[in-house]
This record gives C-alpha cells, structure tokens and sequence, in this order.
C-alpha cells in the first residue's frame, strides 16, 4: 500500500472538503499547509495538494505558497496531483500551478480538478477519482 499526503489550503472551507473526499478515497494522511513541509515529501509515494485561487489567480502567497515553493526542490520524479478551488477567472492559477510542477520534474497522476466556489457532488467525486489516481 502506498504512502500518500494530501497537504491543502483553505480560507473558506471549499478545498477543505475537497481535500477530505481526496484523501478519504486515497486512505491518505491530511496536512493543512502549516503542518507539511519539503522535509515530509520523501515520506510519501504520492502527494495531493490543494489550493483555492486568490488575488490574481496565484495561490495562497502568506502559507501555502511558500510551503510549496519549499517543497518543489523535491517533487522530481514524485507522484502529486492538484485541486483547488475559485470564485472568479477561468482556471488560469491551475494551468501555472501545472506547468511550474512538470517543470520540477513532478508526474501529475491525473487531470487537476478545479471547482467555482463550494464543490458541488460532481467536484467531489471528480476529487474521489483523483484520490483514486494516487493509489
């Protein structure tokens, strides 16, 4: 059995949900963003991280943003998948995130879900299936 972590950020409670239904269907250990840093990722065999859209379509800058950043050093080769959520613009913050992750030499175990504002039952199971993915 894999050892997974889906580590997240979230201000409104939206990606929280979504990273419960990802970590319960990948029988994964849940990190906020606070509680996860690069020393953690060689622990995992896959990780999923979750971040809504802010600002200027970017992700959270004051926690989650400098984490990740922490962490890419050390996603070469690894398994890892995203999800987020948005209130405005079209996704663009995930497109970024994508490509920054590839180019670090991580391997995106399935498509990204992203959600508008609180995930409804087909952004959840759309996270069910990417918690799946990572198993």
């Amino acid at each position: 059995m894999k050892n997974i972590a889906v580590v997240y950020w979230s201000g409104t409670g939206h990606t929280q949900s979504m990273a419960e239904a990802v970590a319960e269907a990948a029988g994964a250990k849940l990190f906020t963003s606070a509680e996860f840093d690069a020393s953690m990722v060689k622990d995992y065999d896959a990780i999923a991280f979750g971040c809504p859209s802010m600002g200027t379509e970017q992700l959270e800058d004051s926690e989650f943003e400098p984490m990740f950043e922490g962490c890419k050093g050390e996603l070469s080769g690894k398994t890892i998948a995203l999800f987020g959520s948005y209130g405005w613009g079209d996704g663009e913050w995930m497109r970024t995130w994508e490509s920054d992750c590839q180019a670090a030499g991580a391997v995106l175990a399935a498509d990204s879900v992203i959600c508008q504002d609180d995930p409804d039952d087909d952004a959840l199971a759309a996270c069910r299936a990417l918690g799946e993915a990572l198993k």
